[in-house]
């Protein structure tokens, strides 16, 4: 079977049969999809992340198939049906709905009005009936009237055959593909507000009377209908014409005109309005929800790979405030690995007393620990305190940088946080969170939940399983990407790396704590339950700064330090004068090091590496500041020009922050001044850009903003 997969995958995808089948092979062998993209490139033809990934979930997907092909022929045997011919049928579908549909009619179902019309010895009317030969229904239909079996007259005869002539329309083959298709071209999505529901429902109110091309529906809408009708706001249905349809199977069913026509054609419509379109439009439903879920993850998974690679400030002496008016700021000093030093509160907005007083305090923190940048959460009182800072007369050279907090508070509640600082209040912790994001915004954010992040839509409404599986594939593939440094990476941060997982990542923590710092990547292999296989998957993608070896520093996998030894002894160096020296490394010729096992592609990231060893991909860090004066929404007028941050993106415009506590949206239509098909095309989260207020609206709190026109 796997031959025909890989085949079929090749055809979809125009891939080398050669380079699937070994991709296919290094998963089932247990290998990660980064660890396959980065150090396998010579089996695979140097297929990229997205391509093995594609891969990967095709083969998943044409094993269910093939998996329910198996329970679907097993039941058709079972009832004594199965042809050589329905079997063939069975085994050249190509898609589960395909399958289903040449299942149907023999998939066991509950009585139904047609099973009770066959129940009562109607069936030979009904093939009478459906031949549309010649005669008169009512009488052939006397001969099945049988008080006894419950047909009292002839009426009650004819609609009985009517429902086998129904039902068995409903199952045809034909008549089901021609249905989806004008369902899939003409179908329209239609909404209304349900009685009573106006005010309640006030924010879905474009969709009170809404009607809109099913085919042409962009996800977020599709969404947005279905989570209105889901909290009783609005009733939506997806129809085509209802003639349009009976025209369709009309076509397909009814030989003529006369009497016995006439009746299927009866059949036909009751068929078509009980069975067919409500099953039409279940399908419907799934298939428009199951692509708005592809879209709308594929939107939230790329906003998080941005976010989760944002430039991070690095290894410095940190600040952190969790801001607040009444309750105070919560203050938090971090050493250069994140470690918590100090904290306390401050009151700097309720009174001039308390105010001097935090003054003092803030500015003997940052003395006594010779702070380095502050950290400062945007939510409420964010932009007031960043004031208070900025008041201090603190040197030029401290940036003090507004830190996105969504999700801190639901780190600090979560176990995670409770192990961390196990005596340490919510509002410690949050303001570490919020530190830490701005020292490492990958190793902090990877300790919460990505659907509390804040950069996706309708995240509690998608599949959740695929968005799990769609959220821990970009948070793998940005944590090896990055790599991670052994000696001082968390728990959490350790779990994402290729080949270890909670439970290892668990058991090297506990052996660095008892033994001390690994010393080498080959130090790895002494970690309870971590054997040779886990070793090769992960050993690549972590550091050790200061190692003995200085390629265990790199990105260099521990397989190749003999290809990079051999190139120090060839060149009468040692493998840090390789590393350090780029005249050295230019009298380097890679064929000379090509063999079986190792080809150009590894050679090639071989060289790169040892010329950057552990280069960090992400792009320098570079502080914003907000425009002085601008705190609140009411400060707002239009025509301002403002900097600001991207904090989400969708399909229709970008959400900036512009530090007034409340997002502003840039629609698609006004991010350039050309056309644009996706914002992604134009801005990427965590993205600086230059805005102008356009509108604003005070009592609904939503500020439009617009691009065009303005250097970026």
């Amino acid at each position: 079977m796997t031959d025909a997969f890989v085949q079929r995958i090749a055809s979809e995808t125009g891939l080398q049969p050669r380079s699937i089948a070994a991709v296919l092979e290094l998963l089932a062998d247990g290998a990660t999809v980064p660890f396959i993209a980065r150090y396998r490139k010579e089996a695979t033809g140097s297929l990229d992340e997205v391509e093995i990934t594609t891969i990967r979930d095709r083969d998943k997907q044409l094993r269910e198939l093939a998996a329910r092909k198996e329970a679907i022929l097993s039941s058709i045997s079972e009832q004594g049906l199965l042809t050589p011919d329905l079997k063939k049928k069975v085994e050249n579908a190509a898609t589960l709905t395909e399958l289903e549909d040449i299942y149907l009619p023999y998939r066991p179902k509950r009585r139904t009005r047609a099973t009770i019309a066959k129940e009562k010895g109607l069936e030979p009317l009904a093939e009478l009936l459906f031949a549309q030969g010649g005669g008169n229904p009512a009488q052939l239909a006397t001969k099945f009237v049988n008080t006894a079996k419950g047909v009292a007259d002839v009426d009650e005869a004819l609609a009985g055959a009517r429902d086998i002539i129904a039902e068995r329309i409903n199952e045809d083959e034909r008549a089901r593909t021609r249905i989806r298709g004008l369902f899939e071209r003409k179908g329209m999505i239609v909404t209304k507000v349900l009685k009573g529901k106006e005010e309640e429902g006030a924010k879905y109110r474009d969709y009170f009377h809404w009607e809109e091309s099913l085919a042409k529906a962009p996800s977020h809408r599709v969404l947005a209908m279905r989570r209105a009708e889901k909290e009783k706001i609005i009733s939506m249905g997806i129809e085509p014409e209802e003639s349009q349809a009976l025209e369709t199977l009309n076509r397909l069913f009814l030989k003529g005109y006369g009497p016995m026509a006439e009746q299927v054609e009866m059949a036909i419509k009751d068929g078509y309005k009980r069975l067919l379109s409500p099953s039409m439009e279940t399908e419907m439903r799934l298939e428009s929800k199951r692509k708005a879920d592809v879209e709308a993850i594929k939107v939230f998974a790329e906003n998080m790979r941005q976010l989760l690679l944002a430039a991070p400030l690095g290894s410095k002496r940190v600040l952190a405030l969790d801001p607040g008016f009444r309750t105070g700021c919560k203050v938090v000093v971090l050493d250069p690995q994140g470690k918590l030093l100090r904290n306390d509160v401050i009151y700097p907005h309720t009174g001039s007393g308390q105010a001097a007083q935090a003054a003092a305090k803030t500015s003997a923190l940052i003395e006594e620990f010779k702070i380095e940048a502050i950290a400062l959460g945007n939510g409420t009182a964010g932009r007031e305190t960043e004031s208070f800072l900025r008041g201090l007369g603190l040197p030029k050279d401290l940036p003090i940088v507004l830190v996105n907090e969504s999700g801190a508070s639901i780190y600090s509640a979560s176990e995670v946080a409770r192990e961390e600082f196990p005596d340490e209040d919510l509002t410690v912790r949050g303001a570490v969170s919020i530190g830490r994001r701005l020292m490492d915004p990958l190793a902090e954010l990877v300790k919460i939940d990505p659907k509390s992040i804040g950069v996706g839509q309708y995240q509690h409404d998608v599949d959740q399983n695929l968005l799990k599986g769609s959220l821990d594939d970009v948070v793998e593939s940005c944590v090896n990407g990055v790599g991670v440094e052994l000696n001082t990476a968390s728990k959490q941060l350790l779990t994402y790396v290729s080949g270890l997982g909670p439970s290892l990542a668990a058991n090297i923590v506990s052996y660095r704590e008892k033994n001390g710092p690994f010393k080498s990547r080959s130090a790895l292999l002494k970690v309870p339950r971590l054997g040779e296989k886990a070793y090769q998957q992960a050993a690549g993608f972590l550091r050790i700064r200061g190692a003995a070896n200085p390629l265990d520093t790199s990105a260099v996998h521990p397989e190749s330090y003999p290809i990079v030894d051999r190139m120090a002894k060839d060149l009468n160096c040692t493998v840090a004068d390789l590393m350090q020296k780029e005249e050295i490394r230019k009298q380097i010729k890679l064929e000379k090091y090509v063999t079986a096992e190792v080809g150009m592609p590894t050679l090639k990231d071989i060289l790169k590496e040892l010329a950057k060893p552990g280069r960090d991909p992400r792009a320098e860090f570079e502080a914003l500041q907000f425009k002085e004066g601008i705190n609140a929404i009411a400060d707002l007028e239009e025509g301002m020009e403002l900097p600001g941050v991207v904090t989400n993106i969708t399909r229709f415009g970008a959400f900036v922050d512009i530090g007034v506590h409340q997002d502003g949206m840039v629609h698609i239509s006004e991010m350039a001044d050309r056309f644009v098909r996706d914002p992604a095309e134009v801005v990427k989260v965590q993205q600086k850009v230059m805005v102008r207020v356009v509108e604003v609206d005070k009592v609904r709190k939503r500020i439009a903003l617009s691009m065009k026109g303005i250097r970026q």
